[in-house]
């Protein structure tokens, strides 16, 4: 907005003229009408949240609950039940199925040799066992770095417990790293290794002496046995290895994979546009969770933050001019199932829809405003976001984030708003058995469900539609711009083709 200012200064149209192009200059909540009602939630809000308690139930009553289980199936039920008491219209369950189910069974591992002890090791999410009763044989490293020539050279690994390292620079980034670890496992599988050690991707936990579980790729599920070990104990076979010393170990996983299909199912509910009800905003979290602990922070405060910010529009008594659409998704850690299935249940509709609002970044506190590549809005955001320096100082930016059910709205080129926070504590709370209630203060939910609904209730409500979806080509363009095109394509997600993709040089 400051270099439109300035243009108009050079070209001498501040003047006379300037209460015409003033008219035209993004508006925030003092100049747009919407300030009353917001101030109104707001007071809901951060005086009369039920939250926490929502999140309290959530995790003690409830617990863990990974998509497709049993667990799952009950947070579904109580998502419902909590959405009709708040006042929510439409009320319902959105079901479909994903390619497998998995229940976690028990992982345990011992060093045998040079020395005597317990390791403290926990089961990726929809990974195999091994033989029954466990297995025994010696550590060989594997270097996620070199991953495509560690593939070659599978067969060494016959017999073997795996520890897959780190070692040198990185021939690819991260996620393509990520993308062919699933390739690798593949590998040792069919090599005959025992046992992988090396959670996603081979990366060490973060210490503490905890253990972080999670899926190792989108709708991916393998025989071979993969388990995080805590970074203790890794390090502890780091150093013997380096010492020229062979560790010996034994490790028994159990887990079960479903033969077939499960079904699960995302949670809605509505507050009904007065003047637009057939334009809509999703405002949301997932509410599955990883099951070492009670799945607060990951993402049960999301699930917390939309309850809360769908009862201070209710008990504000205000209603916006366009739909708000809750969803509770499911699915979201097996690879953003339920909201890749929201767009497809919902794709006759999307043309009317804004966009989707979530937020999935722990237990910190909202930092800023990712717009899912939609620079365009950006100017239109800033006015909004300034308003709300009294309550959080706060920043806008055009940033995909592809970790959560963004990235569906993001790639039918909605903006996917991303609620970004901060996340010192939650590197240690996520997927782990650290990921309890006592993670997560209450009066910082407090504010971001507040924070959640003001901005949905100003997307909502201001006289002018925020953003219609944009046509596949320019998304495509913004997708690669923003480096996407790699994750999406190894994931096999990408579904532009050769959209975007800039003119081959003769």
């Amino acid at each position: 907005m400051h270099k439109y200012l300035a243009g108009l200064a050079m070209c001498g149209l501040l003047g006379a003229s300037g209460a015409v192009w003033a008219d035209e200059l993004p508006k925030g909540p003092d100049e747009d009408g919407t300030k009353p009602a917001l101030a109104r939630i707001a007071g809901e809000g951060m005086m009369n949240s039920h939250a926490f308690q929502y999140l309290t139930e959530l995790s003690d009553d409830i617990g863990s609950r990974v998509t497709g289980t049993l667990a799952e199936r009950k947070a579904e039920e109580w998502g419902a039940a909590k959405m009709k008491a708040i006042g929510l219209e439409n009320v319902h369950l959105e079901k479909y199925t994903i390619w497998k189910g998995w229940t976690r069974g028990s992982a345990e591992a011992q060093l045998l040799s040079p020395t005597a002890h317990k390791l403290h090791v926990d089961a990726m999410g929809w990974t195999g066992s091994t033989a029954a009763g466990g297995a025994e044989g010696e550590v060989a490293t594997v270097n996620l770095f070199d991953i495509d020539d560690e593939i070659k050279n599978a067969p060494r690994l016959k017999g073997k417990v795996v520890l897959v390292v780190q070692k040198g620079q990185p021939k690819k980034n991260f996620m393509m790293l990520f993308a062919s670890f699933g390739d690798f496992l593949r590998a040792a599988h069919d090599a005959g290794a025992i046992a992988v050690i090396g959670g996603q991707g081979g990366s060490k936990s973060t210490g503490m002496n905890l253990t972080h579980t999670g899926i190792l790729g989108f709708d991916a599920d393998f025989a071979i046995p993969v388990v995080s070990m805590t970074a203790e104990d890794q390090g502890q076979l780091e150093r013997f290895i380096a010492k020229g010393v062979k560790p010996r170990i034994r490790i028994n996983v159990q887990n079960t994979l479903t033969s077939g299909p499960v079904e699960t199912a995302n949670v809605v509910g509505e507050i009904r546009g007065r003047e637009h009800p057939e334009q809509i905003l999703v405002v949301g979290g997932h509410l599955d969770s990883w099951d070492l602990a009670q799945g607060t922070t990951d993402n049960g405060s999301g699930t917390a933050t939309t309850l809360g910010a769908a009862e201070a529009i209710m008990r504000s008594g205000q209603k916006p001019r366009r739909t708000i659409r809750f969803v509770l998704f499911t699915g979201e850690e097996q690879g953003l199932d339920g909201s890749f299935a929201y767009i497809k249940q919902h794709a006759a509709e999307l043309p009317n829809h804004l966009g989707d609002l979530i937020l999935d970044e722990g237990q910190g506190a909202v930092t800023d405003f990712m717009l899912g590549g939609r620079d365009d809005l950006i100017p239109t955001f800033q006015p909004f976001v300034s308003a709300l320096e009294n309550v959080r100082p706060l920043k806008v930016n055009d940033k995909v984030e592809s970790g959560t059910d963004t990235l569906p709205f993001s790639i039918a080129g909605l903006p996917g708003i991303n609620m970004n926070q901060e996340t010192s504590e939650y590197k240690f709370t996520h997927h782990s058995a650290a990921d309890a209630l006592d993670a997560q203060k209450p009066d910082v939910l407090t504010q971001n469900a507040t924070l959640m609904a003001l901005t949905a209730f100003w997307i909502a409500d201001r006289p002018e539609r925020l953003a219609a979806p944009w046509p596949a080509e320019r998304t495509a363009k913004m997708l690669r711009a923003q480096g996407q095109y790699d994750e999406l394509k190894a994931f096999n997600i990408w579904p532009f083709g050769d959209l975007g993709a800039e003119p081959k040089k003769p």
